[in-house]
């Protein structure tokens, strides 16, 4: 059995991926980009562990041994699953590894915009603290998340999570389901004018996909409040970054927390790349699903999926057939 793993380095270098070796002969790339670099690569693999290396006819023709694709994390996108499923490959991800740290990440992102704490850290680093007479400054008004109206779009494993963790600040929560199947009934579900125009917070957890790209444009942020904040911690082609620097720099919203962007990394043509202002917009380098323990849980939970297959098993495939 030979197991190519083209993108090591996507779970981080201090994690590690010996566990591959109990099942088979394993060959590491660091990274992986184009379909030419893919298919000179594989040729002779089993099984190929992925993350956003793109798995498709192009890459995989002369493949002709490939029997399983596993991703290093949730998404699949990278893979062209009508293809694969006509050559008999399954494609297998993982679930749920990273829902603890991007709940965490999305309300690090909230809380930072909504107390503004990049300015009075700088403010306090500068001197100007030490230089005033009175005890405290609160020059730049900041609120609290309690009584605020939280909105979500996408309320699966994630969507349930910061939903919960919203509640317990003391925010009304409301939701929006892309796909218009959801059955969660523990929050109110609206409609998406309802959802852009009542959120504090909106937060974004949804797959990108024909239904949700560009879900956040120029008029779904005509009809958000000029005091709420934006959180992508999903994809970036769910939000038009062009349209969202319009609305930041013409304060048509108040700020905006981004875990993702259109293209990563994040290009300096991408007009986001202007706005240095950190209480406006806090910008982190696709980071939120990246704790250590989650890490770990994504390289474990690769390790399961392929020793399940081995054993005739099916276990996370996403095209089954």
């Amino acid at each position: 059995m030979n197991i190519v793993i083209l993108e090591r380095n996507s779970v981080g270098t201090d994690v590690s991926v010996d566990c591959f070796e109990k099942l088979g002969n394993v060959t590491c790339y660091e990274n992986t980009v184009t379909e030419k670099e893919a298919a000179g690569r594989i040729g002779d693999a089993d099984v190929v562990v992925v993350n956003k290396a793109p798995m498709n006819e192009e890459s995989l023709k002369n493949a002709s041994k490939v029997k399983l694709i596993c991703e290093f994390a949730t998404g699949y996108d990278n893979c062209d699953l009508d293809y694969c499923t006509k050559r008999g490959i399954k494609v297998a991800n993982v679930v749920d590894y990273s829902t603890a740290m991007v709940a965490q990440h999305t309300f690090t992102l909230a809380l930072a915009l909504l107390q503004k704490l990049s300015y009075y850290d700088n403010y306090v680093k500068s001197g100007a603290y030490s230089a005033q007479s009175r005890f405290s400054n609160f020059d730049l008004p900041f609120r609290e998340l309690d009584g605020k109206t939280w909105g979500i779009v996408g309320m699966g494993n994630i969507g349930r999570r910061v939903a919960k963790i919203a509640a317990a600040f003391g925010c009304k929560v409301i939701f929006y389901s892309i796909t218009g199947k959801s059955t969660c009934t523990d929050y109110e579900q609206v409609d998406k004018n309802a959802l852009l125009a009542q959120s504090d917070i909106l937060s974004l957890h949804c797959p990108l996909s024909d239904l949700s790209r560009d879900f956040i444009e120029k008029e779904a942020l005509s009809k958000m409040k000029s005091t709420a904040i934006l959180i992508n911690v999903a994809r970036g082609g769910v939000v038009n970054n062009r349209d969202l620097y319009e609305a930041l720099e013409t304060g048509q919203i108040q700020a905006a927390g981004l875990d993702v962007v259109e293209k990563e990394p994040l290009t300096q043509d991408n007009p986001l790349s202007r706005i240095k202002d950190s209480s406006r917009l806090i910008i982190t380098p696709h980071l939120a699903w990246a704790s250590v323990e989650a890490r770990t849980r994504c390289v474990e939970g690769v390790y399961e999926n392929i020793r399940a297959f081995l054993n005739g098993e099916e276990r996370n495939i996403v095209n089954p057939q």
